[in-house]
């Protein structure tokens, strides 16, 4: 007999979309994915160097700290004085994480007992209402809308239930919406955190990926008390193409990192000392290493943006994260035009609604495939619909 916690888990959104994609690759059909969030460009050479020079260090072969290397958590630290003028303890304020999926997963194991509630942002993702769910808890959902730029509306959270959440997650540049925060946004969290006592995790996995200066993404911890409420994960996925390394940080609050180091220390045993040696590789070496993925995404995203103008859309480019979020067309929902699409061009797009019931109405395209295939995917989609009406 399974236990309640896996039977309460939501099922899998995507499984109809999933055996259609089969059926279509039987059928011979060359499919192009805009669906996962998987960068397709390789890590860096110099990561990938340094990796096979240290793998081939017996010292790393033994099992490694739980909070990880210290040499690790100060290149986190000097990366964060660097890129944003925050001053952090390697030795407290920082824990190493098996990408930061996993800590995010872990955190309410720290903090949530059954009944519990946690802020939970949607459409958002999921690993932030499964991990309050696996702990017992439950989340009061965050509506993430467009009129309010895709940020939660905190007056708009009732005050019982602020003063009994335990966590609010939030997430920016935001998946799957590309919205990007402000300071004045974060100064507002902190605000609302220190009155009603509730720890802010935010997820910072996107903060790399932007197209212009002018726009580039801050820390939560660069507002001012934002270390009083909370920490920060982050991950070297993203800017540095490295998910299947799954390395990644949270750094924040002494207390905070420690409640979660000692979750980790119960349950893993810590990342790879030589994977963690070539991620110091790359923070060190972060602003040269990002600018490649920068002008990619950007020509990705111009490309996209203009053809789905031509194809009806009123849209605006993101500003960060590698995702265009955009209205599913009249006589839609989010899993019918996505299935429609699969169906006739043989392309894979997000339906919205697999980020939550907020989702509904939306779907989610990612700009990890060449400007090609990406050019490819919207000439078929323009040759089977021609315009769409909203």
């Amino acid at each position: 007999m399974k236990a309640k916690r896996i039977k309460e888990l939501p099922p899998y959104l995507f499984a109809r979309i999933e055996k259609k994609i089969a059926e279509k690759k039987e059928q011979g059909v060359d499919i192009i994915s805009l669906g996962i969030g998987d960068p397709d460009r390789p890590t860096p050479k110099v990561i990938i160097d340094k990796l096979a020079e240290t793998a081939q260090n017996p010292a790393n072969h033994q099992y490694p700290s739980s909070a990880g290397m210290l040499s690790f958590r100060k290149a986190v630290t000097d990366y964060y004085k660097k890129r944003h003028n925050v001053q952090l303890d390697p030795k407290t304020e920082v824990v190493s994480l098996i990408g930061s999926k996993e800590g995010i997963g872990h955190i309410s194991l720290c903090y949530v007992d059954p009944g519990d509630v946690n802020l939970v942002p949607e459409p958002g993702y999921p690993v932030y209402g499964i991990g309050t769910l696996l702990a017992g808890g439950t989340s009061f959902i965050m509506p993430l809308m467009e009129e309010n730029n895709f940020l939660p509306d905190l007056d708009k959270i009732p005050a019982d239930i602020a003063d009994k959440a335990k966590l609010m997650f939030i997430n920016y540049p935001n998946n799957p919406t590309g919205a990007v925060a402000d300071i004045n946004f974060f100064n507002k969290v902190v605000s609302f955190a220190k009155k009603h006592n509730i720890i802010v995790c935010h997820d910072a996995a996107y903060t790399e990926v932007y197209y212009d200066d002018q726009d580039k993404p801050i820390s939560f911890l660069e507002a001012e008390g934002a270390l009083d409420v909370g920490i920060e994960f982050g991950s070297l996925s993203k800017p540095f193409n490295m998910t299947g390394w799954r390395i990644g940080y949270a750094a924040g609050r002494k207390d905070v990192i420690e409640a979660l180091t000692t979750i980790k220390s119960n349950i893993d045993s810590g990342v790879f000392q030589a994977v963690q040696e070539a991620a110091v590789t790359g923070l060190e070496n972060a602003e040269s290493l990002i600018r490649g993925n920068q002008i990619v995404y950007k020509e990705r995203r111009d490309e996209a943006i203009s053809s789905m103008k031509e194809l009806g859309w009123e849209i605006e480019a993101p500003r960060g994260s590698f995702y265009i979020w955009a209205k599913v067309p009249k006589g839609y929902d989010s899993s019918t035009f996505a299935e429609e699409i699969l169906e006739k061009t043989g392309v894979i797009i997000t339906p919205g609604l697999g980020y939550g019931q907020a989702g509904e109405g939306y779907f989610r395209i990612s700009l990890t495939v060449d400007q090609k295939r990406m050019k490819e995917a919207f000439e078929r989609i323009k040759k089977e619909f021609e315009k769409f009406e909203f």
